[in-house]
């Protein structure tokens, strides 16, 4: 009875139940904070969706699909004729602009044994929870450049651009597509600031209080070298005087007459 709880806790956490719409959803917060970024997004995995499709003895696997949201409608479909999954590439795809390409292949997530939330909190296990709960599109940034890479090509997302996702399930042993998600909601990646927008610490400042701090900094440090050559000049004249005492009292010295002793 517990682990049902915990099965629709989950989720319930991600919106992603199967009595809803089966789309792809971002992560939730807490678990993928700064999400989506410039060239990543990190999604949910598709826990429980696929349920009613899972047939016993036989084998499947997630499909992710992703491409930019000024793909035309007709472009979308994941499919050929026979329903097998396409194998499009992030290359032939110009990035997801002529239509999806496949960013993604795993196994199908255990609706009965998802990670434990409690684990989240345990600097031990909370890489596996993340790794077991959420999937990053744009995580590799070396595969499109690696000519000995033959897995799926997973290659970071554009800044400022609109995507949508969609998990199909794959037969193995078939090799057709049993079920699909819709396409999930418009994301967009964050956007590259300006200079001049970046916040600094320890407050928000604008160029002219940038330009106006260096300038005084600088001032502030011409001041101090000012003061440091004053302190070193003077001890300088200091030191050179007393080394011109110590020669005229030596001078004077050597020039007194010395007594003669008289011999009997």
């Amino acid at each position: 009875m517990c682990s049902r709880w915990v099965v629709l806790a989950f989720c319930c956490l991600g919106q992603l139940c199967a009595d809803q719409s089966l789309k792809p959803q971002l992560a939730a917060p807490q678990l993928a904070t700064n999400n989506p970024t410039l060239t990543t997004v990190a999604l949910e995995k598709p826990f429980c969706m696929f349920d009613r499709s899972l047939r016993p003895n036989k084998s499947y696997v997630i499909y992710l699909y992703a491409m930019k949201e000024s793909a035309t409608a007709i472009s979308s479909t994941v499919t050929d004729n026979s329903s097998k999954p396409l194998d499009s590439t992030f290359q032939q795809t110009s990035g997801g602009q002529l239509g999806p390409y496949k960013a993604a292949l795993f196994n199908v997530p255990g609706c009965s044994s998802p990670p434990k939330l409690a684990d989240v909190g345990d600097v031990n296990k909370v890489s596996d929870v993340l790794n077991q709960y959420l999937f990053r599109v744009g995580d590799d940034g070396t595969c499109l450049y690696d000519p000995n890479f033959l897995a799926v090509c997973n290659p970071p997302l554009a800044p400022d651009t609109t995507y949508r996702f969609k998990y199909v399930l794959l037969d193995s042993t078939e090799g057709i597509m049993k079920d699909q998600t819709l396409w999930s909601d418009p994301i967009k990646t964050r956007r590259v600031k300006l200079p001049l927008k970046i916040d600094t610490w320890p407050g928000r400042r604008s160029g002219d209080m940038v330009v106006i701090t260096s300038i005084l900094s600088v001032l502030v440090f011409l001041l101090l070298a000012g003061f440091l050559a004053s302190v070193s000049s003077a001890v300088m004249r200091s030191e050179d005087s007393s080394a011109e005492a110590t020669c005229m009292s030596q001078t004077i010295q050597q020039s007194e007459p010395r007594p003669q002793l008289n011999s009997e």
